[in-house]
């Protein structure tokens, strides 16, 4: 009976948080807010271009992100709303049981409580823009009741504050779910943050280039922004206020700032950073009573516990499942290792992060955009900067705690230690960075901060190892080598070296397949035309990717399948970079297998086209039919050849494409997103290109419309100034209007 009436209690309680649940998603907008939402609405002005591209108009800043929000729902409501599932933990209530750990992962790492409290103490200018987030999102699902949520029918003003993964704040994505459900199911995890494979994620990094006044012709700074990301994962829009706001550049869906962008007197490029900003503590727990405690020097420190219960969707209608969170000073316990609890520290300041992130984009120059910088409210980029006064600049990371060099930060540390605990962070001046570099170029691909600029990079030696562990990939070393053999860069050039087709990873690898054919040579020449043909077709072959290339396709096809049996005889912990994974391919496997793998290349080709004289233009594609955020692919339908690919083997402009059911062809979801080149002189001048279009509606002409463009590595002419935007209108209007 006892467990029956706790059974029925816990039914009721469950019942009772859905039905509240509910009720506050569902309420209605008052009369109040709505016509409040009319009077700002009337202070904003929509100019769409002939691209599709919003250019927002307001007088005051709060209005522009109003003005934001509602383009971003007219393009992809969708997107926006799933980052805010995504962001607050309630993925499930849509997703299912499979997205429950994602979701208790977000709320280990992110508080709504919170949110609250720091929404609420936030200075009255971010919560002017906090407010108008919110009102714009809401605004547009007042005026469009055809859009039908999948859960979020109000959006509150403080959701932003727990939108910090990854591009603005503390990245919670390299935590793995894995090992937080083995934990929370106490079962054993063998995942461990520390072990994040850099070779899986190099193919989502970034480019940045600068180039100082003394190699451009014109004797402006120059500015390339390449983001490598999933397709569609930013939109390309202008925001201009009579308050000094006026940045052009990507958004991520649903955030009200320029993320990577540029405005009349400075642009900045993010990449994605390996500097170390977050650790692992093993706690040492005891139990007293029931009381939970960890060990820190001498003394016992109670652990925090929160108690939640995460709803998710089943067929037969909404469950949930109640967890018990464990926290220390260091962080949340996120697993456990070797008998220990594993706690994570990483960056909790979702103000600074917003701060930052809004007030760069204001930035009137190198030393405006240092002091917002100083807020130390980015986690997990490196920037690539330029201005008007021609300075060009690098920082390494931002969020950079101290640490006693005396531990290896690459591992998890004792908690119990307090010499381990953080000592405050790294001051701005203290990390690595570089300013206006005598090589006259800066760039970055995800890799070490010690070649950005040639001979005139940091000294590694004047640095803790933990604030620069980044290995150096192909990207980095084709990057330097486009960069160093130029002496005078345009826009058009930058461009050009943005694309240049060299595959640097086949330098390395394909000479050890030249060799084991030359080694096998008299058992395998009589054995196979073919494949005598298709090794002069390598040889023969300048490295470079394209469309009609042959040899391209025998390359990557050889290098995927020849690097797969190498990782298979890896050690399971073993950590692997471009450069370390190649070495490890050509070693461990023999001429025999390097000779045989091309052989069953050649025959998976001839299976798949007929012919193993596959163009690579014939397999890579680009395709978009739905403008689902899981999109589909289909072989029998239209799609455009690629002629760039992975940035695994070294590709500057990044398709990584893939086989999906149902196809032999590969289909891109991953790499250039939104990429722009900026030149900074009296007057800006901007070339971009996105990977697909401006809006989500496969009925829009904004769908596909720049995907040519995007396919052949070309841009378009960015409308910056007023005068240049209403040459080339395609409509203006004001949120609400038709």
């Amino acid at each position: 009976m006892t467990r029956l009436l706790s059974s029925l209690v816990g039914f009721v309680c469950s019942l009772i948080i859905f039905l509240n649940l509910n009720t506050i998603q569902a309420q209605p907008f008052s009369q109040p807010e709505i016509t409040r939402w009319q009077q700002r609405a009337k202070q904003v002005t929509i100019t769409r271009d002939t691209w599709g591209v919003p250019h927002i108009y307001g007088k005051t800043d709060a209005d522009v992100v109003f003005g934001l929000l509602y383009t971003q729902c007219e393009d992809d409501f969708d997107r926006v709303e799933m980052n805010y599932l995504d962001a607050i933990g309630r993925l499930a209530e849509v997703e299912g049981e499979s997205a429950l750990y994602h979701d208790l992962r977000a709320r280990l790492f992110g508080d709504s409580t919170q949110a609250i409290a720091i929404y609420k103490k936030s200075p009255a200018w971010m919560k002017s823009l906090l407010d108008a987030f919110a009102d714009g999102t809401n605004y547009f699902l007042y005026t469009h009741p055809n859009v039908k949520p999948k859960l979020l029918t109000r959006f509150r003003p403080w959701m932003p504050l727990l939108f910090s993964e990854g591009s603005i704040g503390g990245n919670i994505s390299v935590v793995p779910i894995n090992r937080i459900k083995d934990f929370y199911e106490q079962r054993k995890s063998t995942s461990w943050l520390k072990e994040v494979n850099h070779y899986e994620r190099e193919s989502i990094g970034s480019n940045g280039f600068a180039i100082a006044p003394a190699k451009s012709a014109t004797k402006n700074a120059l500015l390339l922004i390449n983001p490598h990301t999933s397709f569609y994962f930013r939109s390309e829009v202008h925001m201009s206020s009579q308050a000094g706001l006026n940045a052009y550049g990507a958004v991520t869906w649903g955030q009200f700032f320029i993320y990577q962008g540029f405005n009349e007197n400075c642009g900045w490029m993010h990449t994605s950073s390996y500097a170390d900003s977050m650790d692992e503590y093993l706690e040492t727990i005891e139990k007293k009573g029931n009381a939970l405690y960890y060990r820190h020097g001498s003394a016992l420190k109670p652990v925090r516990t929160q108690t939640i219960r995460l709803p998710y969707k089943t067929a037969q209608g909404m469950a949930s499942k109640e967890f018990t969170m464990y926290f220390t000073h260091h962080g949340p316990i996120a697993g456990e290792k070797d008998g220990k609890w594993l706690a994570v520290a990483m960056m909790n300041t979702p103000l600074n992060a917003l701060e930052q992130s809004y007030l760069r984009t204001k930035a009137t120059g190198y030393e405006s955009f240092k002091k917002v910088m100083k807020l130390n409210g980015n986690a997990s980029n490196n920037t690539v900067f330029a201005d008007r006064d021609g300075n060009i600049a690098y920082w390494h990371g931002n969020f950079m705690p101290r640490r006693d060099t005396q531990f290896d930060w690459n591992q998890p540390v004792d908690g119990s230690n307090p010499a381990t605990d953080w000592k405050g962070l790294h001051l701005v001046e203290e990390i690595v960075q570089v300013r206006n570099p005598a090589s006259g170029w800066i760039q970055n691909c995800n890799a070490t901060p010690f070649t950005v600029s040639g001979n005139s990079s940091p000294d590694k030696s004047k640095f803790p190892a933990y604030m620069a562990p980044d290995a150096e990939n192909y990207r980095g070393i084709n990057a330097v080598r486009v960069l160093s053999r130029k002496s005078v860069f345009t826009l058009d050039t930058l461009i050009a070296a943005a694309n240049d087709p060299h595959l640097a990873a086949f330098d390395d690898l394909l000479p050890s397949l030249l060799s084991a054919y030359q080694t096998t040579a008299e058992t395998t020449a009589n054995a196979s035309k073919d494949l005598s043909e298709a090794i002069q077709i390598l040889k023969d072959w300048d490295r470079g990717y394209s469309k009609s290339s042959i040899a391209q396709t025998l390359a990557i096809y050889w290098g995927e399948r020849i690097q797969r049996l190498a990782r298979s005889r890896a050690a399971t912990d073993q950590r692997f970079d471009n450069l370390s994974l190649t070495a490890f391919t050509i070693d461990k496997t023999s001429p025999q297998e390097k000779v045989a793998a091309l052989t069953d290349a050649m025959t998976e080709l001839t299976r798949d086209f007929g012919t193993w004289k596959t163009p690579w233009g014939d397999i890579n594609r680009y395709q978009r039919l739905t403008g689902n955020i899981q999109e589909v692919y289909d072989d029998q339908k239209p799609s455009i050849p690629v002629a760039f690919t992975s940035s695994a083997w070294g590709s500057l402009a990044a398709f990584a494409a893939r086989t999906y059911p149902g196809t032999v062809k590969r289909y891109g979801s991953v790499g250039n997103s939104f990429v722009a080149v900026v030149e900074f002189g009296k007057r800006v001048k901007a070339r971009s290109v996105v990977t697909g279009g401006q809006s989500s509606r496969p009925g829009s002409k904004h769908f596909t419309d720049q995907a040519p463009l995007y396919c052949e590595g070309q841009f378009k002419d960015v409308w910056f100034y007023p005068e240049d935007v209403q040459k080339h209108v395609e409509k203006t209007y004001h949120p609400g209007e038709k």
